[in-house]
Protein backbone atom coordinates (compact mmCIF):
# COMPACT_ATOMS: atom_id res chain seq x y z
CA UNK A 1 0.00 0.00 0.00
CA UNK A 2 2.84 2.95 -1.24
CA UNK A 3 0.76 5.70 -1.61
CA UNK A 4 -1.10 5.52 1.32
CA UNK A 5 -0.51 7.71 3.93
CA UNK A 6 -1.41 6.34 7.57
CA UNK A 7 -3.07 8.52 10.40
CA UNK A 8 -3.37 7.01 13.76
CA UNK A 9 -6.09 8.54 16.39
CA UNK A 10 -5.68 8.16 19.99
CA UNK A 11 -6.80 9.42 23.62
CA UNK A 12 -8.32 8.12 27.09
CA UNK A 13 -11.65 6.80 26.48
CA UNK A 14 -14.78 9.63 26.66
CA UNK A 15 -11.97 11.81 25.48
CA UNK A 16 -13.81 12.31 21.76
CA UNK A 17 -11.56 10.52 19.87
CA UNK A 18 -15.06 8.79 17.90
CA UNK A 19 -15.73 12.28 17.28
CA UNK A 20 -12.46 13.68 15.94
CA UNK A 21 -11.99 10.32 14.16
CA UNK A 22 -15.62 10.86 12.56
CA UNK A 23 -15.20 14.38 11.53
CA UNK A 24 -12.21 13.63 9.68
CA UNK A 25 -13.63 10.52 7.68
CA UNK A 26 -16.27 12.44 6.96
CA UNK A 27 -13.55 14.05 4.56
CA UNK A 28 -13.46 12.58 0.91
CA UNK A 29 -9.53 11.98 0.97
CA UNK A 30 -10.23 10.26 4.46
CA UNK A 31 -11.06 6.36 5.14
CA UNK A 32 -11.54 5.80 8.52
CA UNK A 33 -12.34 2.03 9.58
CA UNK A 34 -15.82 1.01 8.84
CA UNK A 35 -18.09 -2.23 8.92
CA UNK A 36 -15.90 -3.84 11.66
CA UNK A 37 -19.08 -4.72 13.78
CA UNK A 38 -16.37 -4.01 17.11
CA UNK A 39 -17.38 -1.12 19.07
CA UNK A 40 -17.00 2.65 17.64
CA UNK A 41 -15.13 0.52 14.75
CA UNK A 42 -11.46 0.78 16.46
CA UNK A 43 -8.60 -0.63 14.63
CA UNK A 44 -7.36 -2.49 18.26
CA UNK A 45 -10.69 -5.18 17.75
CA UNK A 46 -10.54 -5.97 14.62
CA UNK A 47 -6.63 -7.00 14.99
CA UNK A 48 -4.58 -9.74 16.22
CA UNK A 49 -0.98 -8.56 16.75
CA UNK A 50 -1.46 -6.74 20.23
CA UNK A 51 -3.61 -6.54 22.91
CA UNK A 52 -6.47 -4.36 23.28
CA UNK A 53 -7.49 -2.54 26.21
CA UNK A 54 -9.88 -4.83 27.53
CA UNK A 55 -7.06 -6.97 28.20
CA UNK A 56 -5.32 -4.78 30.95
CA UNK A 57 -8.86 -3.99 32.62
CA UNK A 58 -10.71 -1.74 29.94
CA UNK A 59 -11.70 1.17 29.66
CA UNK A 60 -9.86 3.99 32.56
CA UNK A 61 -7.59 0.94 33.68
CA UNK A 62 -5.21 -0.22 30.81
CA UNK A 63 -2.40 2.49 31.31
CA UNK A 64 -1.67 0.74 35.01
CA UNK A 65 -0.53 -1.93 32.78
CA UNK A 66 3.30 -1.62 32.24
CA UNK A 67 2.56 -3.89 29.11
CA UNK A 68 -0.05 -1.83 27.42
CA UNK A 69 2.40 0.41 26.77
CA UNK A 70 4.30 -0.15 23.10
CA UNK A 71 7.23 1.42 21.95
CA UNK A 72 9.99 1.18 19.03
CA UNK A 73 11.55 -1.69 21.23
CA UNK A 74 8.49 -3.95 21.69
CA UNK A 75 9.13 -7.08 20.74
CA UNK A 76 6.10 -7.23 18.10
CA UNK A 77 8.35 -4.57 15.48
CA UNK A 78 8.51 -6.24 12.41
CA UNK A 79 7.62 -6.22 9.28
CA UNK A 80 5.29 -9.34 9.50
CA UNK A 81 3.88 -7.60 12.21
CA UNK A 82 3.08 -4.44 9.89
CA UNK A 83 1.98 -6.68 7.12
CA UNK A 84 -0.36 -9.09 9.55
CA UNK A 85 -2.29 -5.58 10.86
CA UNK A 86 -2.34 -4.75 6.82
CA UNK A 87 -4.25 -7.51 6.44
CA UNK A 88 -6.55 -7.60 8.69
CA UNK A 89 -7.54 -4.14 8.83
CA UNK A 90 -7.76 -3.78 5.09
CA UNK A 91 -10.83 -5.15 4.36
CA UNK A 92 -12.64 -2.23 6.58
CA UNK A 93 -11.06 0.57 4.60
CA UNK A 94 -11.80 2.33 1.13
CA UNK A 95 -8.55 2.02 -0.64
CA UNK A 96 -9.40 4.29 -2.51
CA UNK A 97 -8.58 6.82 -0.16
CA UNK A 98 -4.78 8.29 -0.52
CA UNK A 99 -5.11 8.79 3.78
CA UNK A 100 -6.38 5.66 5.99
CA UNK A 101 -7.66 5.96 9.48
CA UNK A 102 -7.26 3.91 12.46
CA UNK A 103 -8.67 5.30 15.77
CA UNK A 104 -8.37 3.65 19.28
CA UNK A 105 -7.85 5.14 22.61
CA UNK A 106 -5.12 2.89 24.07
CA UNK A 107 -3.65 4.41 20.72
CA UNK A 108 -1.84 7.50 23.36
CA UNK A 109 0.38 5.00 24.69
CA UNK A 110 1.38 3.50 21.52
CA UNK A 111 2.24 6.09 19.41
CA UNK A 112 5.81 5.20 19.34
CA UNK A 113 4.73 1.53 18.37
CA UNK A 114 2.55 2.39 15.48
CA UNK A 115 5.34 5.11 13.80
CA UNK A 116 7.85 2.22 14.13
CA UNK A 117 5.32 0.12 11.93
CA UNK A 118 4.42 3.12 10.17
CA UNK A 119 6.94 5.35 9.16
CA UNK A 120 5.34 8.72 8.26
CA UNK A 121 2.37 8.16 9.82
CA UNK A 122 0.10 11.14 10.56
CA UNK A 123 -0.08 10.64 14.64
CA UNK A 124 -3.35 12.61 16.31
CA UNK A 125 -3.81 12.57 20.18
CA UNK A 126 -7.00 13.96 21.79
CA UNK A 127 -6.98 15.16 25.42
CA UNK A 128 -10.50 16.24 27.87
CA UNK A 129 -10.68 17.32 31.07
CA UNK A 130 -10.43 14.74 33.82
CA UNK A 131 -13.15 15.52 35.61
CA UNK A 132 -15.16 14.86 32.39
CA UNK A 133 -13.06 12.26 31.38
CA UNK A 134 -13.67 10.27 34.69
CA UNK A 135 -16.89 11.01 35.12
CA UNK A 136 -18.05 10.01 32.13
CA UNK A 137 -16.03 6.40 31.90
CA UNK A 138 -17.25 5.77 35.57
CA UNK A 139 -20.93 5.94 34.32
CA UNK A 140 -20.06 3.83 30.79
CA UNK A 141 -18.09 1.18 33.08
CA UNK A 142 -21.36 1.36 34.94
CA UNK A 143 -23.51 0.38 32.50
CA UNK A 144 -21.49 -1.58 30.65
CA UNK A 145 -22.29 -5.59 31.86
CA UNK A 146 -18.65 -6.80 31.16
CA UNK A 147 -17.25 -4.63 34.31
CA UNK A 148 -18.65 -5.54 37.34
CA UNK A 149 -17.31 -3.14 39.77
CA UNK A 150 -17.78 0.69 39.78
CA UNK A 151 -15.01 2.50 39.47
CA UNK A 152 -13.73 5.26 42.63
CA UNK A 153 -13.25 8.77 40.92
CA UNK A 154 -9.81 8.51 43.02
CA UNK A 155 -8.76 5.84 40.89
CA UNK A 156 -10.05 7.27 37.43
CA UNK A 157 -8.43 10.46 37.86
CA UNK A 158 -5.07 8.76 38.47
CA UNK A 159 -5.33 6.49 35.13
CA UNK A 160 -5.86 9.58 33.92
CA UNK A 161 -2.51 11.40 35.02
CA UNK A 162 -0.67 8.16 34.71
CA UNK A 163 -1.79 8.03 31.10
CA UNK A 164 -1.16 11.69 30.03
CA UNK A 165 2.16 11.03 31.96
CA UNK A 166 3.24 8.25 30.00
CA UNK A 167 2.16 9.62 26.89
CA UNK A 168 4.11 13.08 27.79
CA UNK A 169 7.23 11.21 28.22
CA UNK A 170 6.93 9.54 24.72
CA UNK A 171 5.92 12.69 22.93
CA UNK A 172 9.59 13.83 22.28
CA UNK A 173 10.57 10.50 20.37
CA UNK A 174 6.93 11.12 17.67
CA UNK A 175 7.91 12.51 14.79
CA UNK A 176 4.42 13.49 12.75
CA UNK A 177 2.19 14.83 16.09
CA UNK A 178 -0.55 17.04 16.99
CA UNK A 179 -2.60 17.28 20.07
CA UNK A 180 -6.20 18.35 19.97
CA UNK A 181 -8.25 20.18 22.70
CA UNK A 182 -11.30 18.45 23.00
CA UNK A 183 -12.60 21.54 24.71
CA UNK A 184 -11.74 23.51 21.60
CA UNK A 185 -13.16 20.93 18.82
CA UNK A 186 -16.42 20.87 20.68
CA UNK A 187 -16.67 25.12 20.83
CA UNK A 188 -14.89 26.04 17.79
CA UNK A 189 -14.97 22.31 15.59
CA UNK A 190 -14.62 23.90 11.78
CA UNK A 191 -11.67 26.70 12.96
CA UNK A 192 -10.27 23.34 15.20
CA UNK A 193 -10.35 21.09 11.99
CA UNK A 194 -8.79 23.43 9.59
CA UNK A 195 -5.96 22.91 11.64
CA UNK A 196 -6.08 19.44 11.55
CA UNK A 197 -7.07 19.19 8.28
CA UNK A 198 -3.59 21.53 7.66
CA UNK A 199 -1.54 19.12 9.34
CA UNK A 200 -2.48 16.47 7.22
CA UNK A 201 -2.22 18.44 4.10
CA UNK A 202 -5.78 18.33 2.96
CA UNK A 203 -8.62 21.04 1.76
CA UNK A 204 -10.23 22.21 4.99
CA UNK A 205 -14.23 21.00 4.97
CA UNK A 206 -16.71 22.15 7.22
CA UNK A 207 -18.50 19.41 9.45
CA UNK A 208 -21.90 18.82 9.05
CA UNK A 209 -22.30 16.44 12.30
CA UNK A 210 -23.78 17.69 15.15
CA UNK A 211 -21.35 18.91 17.71
CA UNK A 212 -22.90 20.36 21.15
CA UNK A 213 -20.30 22.53 23.02
CA UNK A 214 -21.62 22.23 26.15
CA UNK A 215 -21.00 18.97 26.65
CA UNK A 216 -18.38 19.17 29.88
CA UNK A 217 -20.77 21.33 31.36
CA UNK A 218 -22.95 18.37 33.50
CA UNK A 219 -19.62 16.69 34.56
CA UNK A 220 -18.34 20.07 36.01
CA UNK A 221 -21.57 20.91 37.70
CA UNK A 222 -21.53 17.52 39.03
CA UNK A 223 -18.19 18.35 40.51
CA UNK A 224 -19.50 21.48 41.65
CA UNK A 225 -22.11 20.22 43.25
CA UNK A 226 -20.44 17.45 45.23
CA UNK A 227 -18.30 20.06 46.32
CA UNK A 228 -20.91 22.34 48.05
CA UNK A 229 -22.02 18.28 50.14
CA UNK A 230 -20.99 17.97 53.21
CA UNK A 231 -20.80 14.05 52.27
CA UNK A 232 -18.32 14.63 49.05
CA UNK A 233 -17.07 17.87 49.77
CA UNK A 234 -13.99 16.36 52.03
CA UNK A 235 -12.99 13.59 49.49
CA UNK A 236 -13.10 15.36 47.07
CA UNK A 237 -10.90 17.84 48.36
CA UNK A 238 -8.24 15.13 49.09
CA UNK A 239 -8.27 14.83 45.55
CA UNK A 240 -7.39 18.00 44.69
CA UNK A 241 -4.69 18.06 46.79
CA UNK A 242 -3.60 15.20 45.54
CA UNK A 243 -4.07 15.41 41.90
CA UNK A 244 -4.32 19.31 41.33
CA UNK A 245 -0.56 19.71 40.83
CA UNK A 246 0.21 17.01 38.14
CA UNK A 247 -3.01 17.71 36.16
CA UNK A 248 -1.92 21.60 35.89
CA UNK A 249 1.24 20.19 34.87
CA UNK A 250 -0.77 18.27 32.19
CA UNK A 251 -2.90 21.33 31.08
CA UNK A 252 -5.60 21.17 32.77
CA UNK A 253 -7.13 22.26 35.90
CA UNK A 254 -9.14 20.88 39.16
CA UNK A 255 -10.02 24.35 40.33
CA UNK A 256 -10.92 26.20 36.94
CA UNK A 257 -12.51 23.95 35.28
CA UNK A 258 -12.80 26.28 32.30
CA UNK A 259 -9.11 26.92 31.98
CA UNK A 260 -6.89 25.06 29.15
CA UNK A 261 -3.30 25.72 29.44
CA UNK A 262 -0.03 25.29 27.56
CA UNK A 263 2.40 23.26 29.19
CA UNK A 264 1.43 19.32 28.23
CA UNK A 265 2.44 18.89 25.02
CA UNK A 266 4.64 21.06 22.16
CA UNK A 267 2.57 20.51 19.44
CA UNK A 268 -1.29 20.97 21.04
CA UNK A 269 -4.03 22.41 18.68
CA UNK A 270 -6.83 24.59 20.89
CA UNK A 271 -5.32 25.82 24.22
CA UNK A 272 -5.79 28.95 25.40
CA UNK A 273 -4.57 30.69 29.02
Amino acid sequence: MPDHRFVFVGGLHRSGTTLLGRCLADHPLVSGLSGTGVPADEGQHVQTVYRPAKAYGGPGRFAFSPEAHLTEDSALVGGETRERILTEWRPYWELDSPYLLEKSPPNLIRMRFLQTLFPGALLIVVTRHPIAVSYATQKFRTRAQRFRRRMALRDLLRHWVVAHRIFQEDEPYLENLIVVRFERLIREPDACLRDVYDYLGVEALPTEREIRPTSNERYFERWQEELRSPERAAPLELLRREFGSEVRELGYSLDELDVVADGYARRAVGSRA
